[in-house]
C-alpha cells in the first residue's frame, strides 16, 4: 500500500513539474517574443521559429554527449509526417493570424481542442464522460470570452485558420502516437525532429516572413539589446520544446490543449500587469475565472475513474534504451 501511494505522490510531483516547466517557459518565451518583435521591430516569426529549433538541436546533441539520451531508431516516414505536420501548423498559425481578425485568429485556436477530442475518438477509441465534456465546454467557453472580441472572416482567412488547426492538432496527436508506439523519451523525440525542423524552417522561413511581412530578414538592422532578446527566445524555446513533449506524452494531446489555457490567462493577466489595463473590464475577468474553474474541473474529471478511457491499445516497444531519462512514468492511459 505504501509503495502504491509512494509511486502515486511521484507521479503527482512528476505532473505538476511537467505543467510548471511548460506554464513557465511558454509565458515567458510570449514575454520575450513580444518584447522582441512589437518594440525592436522583428518581425520574422517562421524564421525566428527555425532558430528556436536549431539551439534546440544543439540540446539534443549536448544532452546525447552527456549520456542523458541514447540513439534511438525513428522510421523516416513517421519522422517526414511529423515534420509536415508541424512546419505546417507554425506556418498556418502565422498565415492565419495575418488574413484573420484577432476575434476569429482566437475561435481557431479554439477550435484546436475538439479537433484533438476527435483525432482521439476516432484513431484511439477514446471516451470521454460527460463530467469530461462539459468541462471543456466551459473552458472553450471562458477563454472565448476573455479573448474574442472582433470577428471577421473572409475565404482565404478561413482556409489558413481551417490547415492551422487540423495540423497542430494531428501534430500534437503525433508526438503523443510515436511515444506510444516507440517509447522514445521525450530528449530521443527531439533529436530526431529538431534537425529536421531546423532545417525546413530556416530554408521557408524567410520567403514566409516575406510574403507576411514584406520585409527581408536579411536586411534587419541587429542592435545588441534586440540580439539579447533574440538569443534570450532562442534559450527559452529549448524548455518550450522540451516540455511540450513531456506534457504530451505524460497525458494527451487533448489535456494539453485543455489545460494549456492556463496559459492564455496568464499572459493576459501578466500584460495587463506590466503593459497596463486597457482592455480589462467584467468581460475578461469573468472569462478567465470560468476558464480556470473549467481546467480544475477537467483535472478532477479526467482523473477519475471512466472520465477518460482508450479503448484500444496500441502496440507498445517495451524496450528502452538503457541509460535513457524516463520521464512518462504514470503517464495517462
Amino acid at each position: 500500500m505504501a509503495s502504491s501511494l509512494s509511486k502515486s505522490d511521484k507521479k503527482k510531483v512528476l505532473d505538476f513539474a511537467a505543467w510548471s516547466f511548460n506554464i513557465t517557459t511558454s509565458v515567458g518565451i510570449i514575454m520575450v517574443n513580444k518584447a522582441l518583435m512589437a518594440t525592436h521591430g522583428f518581425s520574422f516569426a517562421t524564421t525566428l521559429t527555425g532558430l528556436h529549433f536549431v539551439t534546440t538541436t544543439l540540446m539534443t546533441i549536448v544532452f546525447r554527449w552527456l549520456g542523458l539520451s541514447q540513439p534511438s531508431h525513428l522510421p523516416l516516414p513517421d519522422l517526414i509526417k511529423f515534420v509536415i505536420f508541424s512546419n505546417l501548423s507554425i506556418v498556418g498559425m502565422n498565415v492565419s493570424l495575418m488574413w484573420n481578425s484577432v476575434g476569429f485568429y482566437q475561435i481557431a485556436k479554439l477550435c484546436m481542442i475538439p479537433a484533438s477530442c476527435l483525432l482521439e475518438v476516432v484513431f484511439d477509441h477514446v471516451h470521454y464522460s460527460r463530467d469530461t465534456k462539459l468541462s471543456i465546454m466551459v473552458v472553450l467557453i471562458g477563454v472565448a470570452v476573455c479573448t474574442v472580441t472582433d470577428v471577421s472572416v473572409n475565404a482565404k482567412g478561413l482556409a489558413a485558420a481551417v490547415i492551422a488547426v487540423w495540423s497542430t492538432a494531428l501534430q500534437q496527436y503525433y508526438v503523443h502516437f510515436l511515444q506510444r508506439k516507440y517509447s522514445p523519451n521525450s530528449f530521443n523525440l527531439l533529436g530526431h525532429t529538431a534537425p529536421a525542423q531546423a532545417g525546413s524552417l530556416l530554408l521557408v522561413g524567410p520567403f514566409v516572413d516575406f510574403l507576411l511581412t514584406g520585409k527581408r530578414v536579411d536586411h534587419f538592422g541587429f542592435t545588441s539589446i534586440a540580439l539579447f532578446f533574440l538569443t534570450l527566445s532562442c534559450v527559452i524555446a529549448i524548455g518550450v520544446n522540451l516540455s511540450q513533449f513531456i506534457c504530451i506524452g505524460r497525458f494527451s494531446a487533448v489535456s494539453f490543449q485543455v489545460l494549456g489555457h492556463m496559459k492564455t490567462v496568464l499572459v493576459l493577466s501578466l500584460g495587463f500587469l506590466f503593459f497596463g489595463k486597457e482592455g480589462l473590464n467584467f468581460q475578461v475577468v469573468l472569462g478567465m475565472i470560468l476558464a480556470v474553474v473549467g481546467m480544475i474541473w477537467y483535472g478532477n474529471a479526467s482523473a477519475k475513474p471512466g472520465g477518460k478511457e482508450r479503448r484500444s491499445v496500441l502496440p507498445v516497444r517495451s524496450e528502452k534504451p538503457s541509460g535513457a531519462l524516463d520521464e512518462k512514468d504514470g503517464s495517462e492511459k
